[in-house]
């Protein structure tokens, strides 16, 4: 018979909660979840719980929300759980060496990418700004330094020419839940010795910037094209149309000619608004205005005339 562990899971997004759910319908016992505090949201700014916290009180899970770890009844509190095994997921709170030590298994990580690329708090948007043809997921032993533990199990994506960030998100947000039930097995019975990482071979994935949204037409088509995925959902890719912003939703790179007047439209019709690039153009599909909706080029085309418009 498997052997029944008692784990704390540690999380706070969307995208932590299949592996959530995954182990709450395991023969292991969640014995508590921690997740970060209660924030505001929306237009009334009502205090909301986590994606996380929501799915532990689905199943009756307690839940445990410490600001940090720096107070002696938070440190103790958690070690009374007597758990064998944490699992951390996009927590957002630093783990001090105490907690690392006090499972009997230790603390392992779910992180989305394919270690030791991309450690940090951004490996999904950084892979596909820097043209990664793959992503994955890594579960990883804990320790104190920035995602630089042994590593359990990968399971590799391929980063399609498509795919925006959030598309990747998703994808890997599934992936996750699968690979922390493949590794668990083999954590338990200790068969199998995780591999050290490479730390030559690591790079950093740097908190994403709103100001990093802006597009320079003074770089090729490809990179734009990018960077227009990566940041779909979120910050959203923007250029300037007559003085104000405009969000670029969806795009296609075009060709790969040079052109000497970078952000100007060279071409608006129904399928597309294509805006020369340095290298390469690209083909705008959907896009939005300030307080308006997202919409299709065709759309945006019927309120505006963009012949010799220059974006930027």
């Amino acid at each position: 018979m498997p052997q029944q562990l008692r784990i704390i899971y540690a999380g706070t997004p969307d995208f932590a909660t299949p592996a959530l759910r995954a182990l709450a319908d395991s023969e292991h016992r969640v014995v508590a979840v921690y997740t970060q505090p209660d924030r505001p949201a929306g237009r009334g700014r009502k205090l909301t719980p986590s994606p996380v916290k929501q799915v532990a009180l689905e199943r009756g899970i307690e839940v445990v929300q410490p600001q940090n770890f720096k107070q002696e009844a938070d440190l103790a509190r958690l070690e009374a759980f007597g758990a064998d095994l944490m699992v951390v997921a996009a927590y957002g709170l630093i783990l001090p060496q105490r907690v690392l030590d006090a499972p009997r298994l230790g603390c392992i990580n779910l992180h989305a990418s394919l270690l030791p690329r991309w450690r940090g708090a951004a490996p999904i948007q950084r892979a596909i700004l820097a043209g990664d043809t793959e992503s994955g997921i890594t579960i990883m032993g804990m320790e104190l330094g920035l995602d630089t533990g042994p590593m359990h199990l990968k399971l590799a994506t391929p980063i399609g020419p498509e795919d925006t960030g959030g598309a990747l998100h998703d994808r890997l947000m599934a992936m996750g839940a699968e690979a922390l039930m493949q590794a668990l097995p083999a954590l338990i019975d200790g068969r199998v010795e995780p591999e050290p990482q490479d730390d030559a071979l690591a790079t950093y994935a740097k908190k994403l910037d709103k100001a990093e949204a802006a597009l320079d037409w003074g770089r090729s088509a490809l990179e734009l094209d990018r960077q227009v995925r990566a940041f779909n959902p979120w910050p959203v890719a923007q250029t300037r149309f007559r003085g104000e912003p405009l969000r670029i939703w969806e795009a296609q790179p075009i060709g790969a000619v040079a052109h000497d007047h970078p952000g100007q439209v060279l071409r608006a019709e129904r399928d597309g608004i294509e805006v020369a690039c340095k290298q390469g153009a690209l083909r705008i599909r959907t896009l939005q205005q300030p307080g308006k909706r997202a919409m299709s080029a065709a759309d945006f085309l019927n309120a505006h005339d963009l012949e010799g418009v220059q974006l930027g």
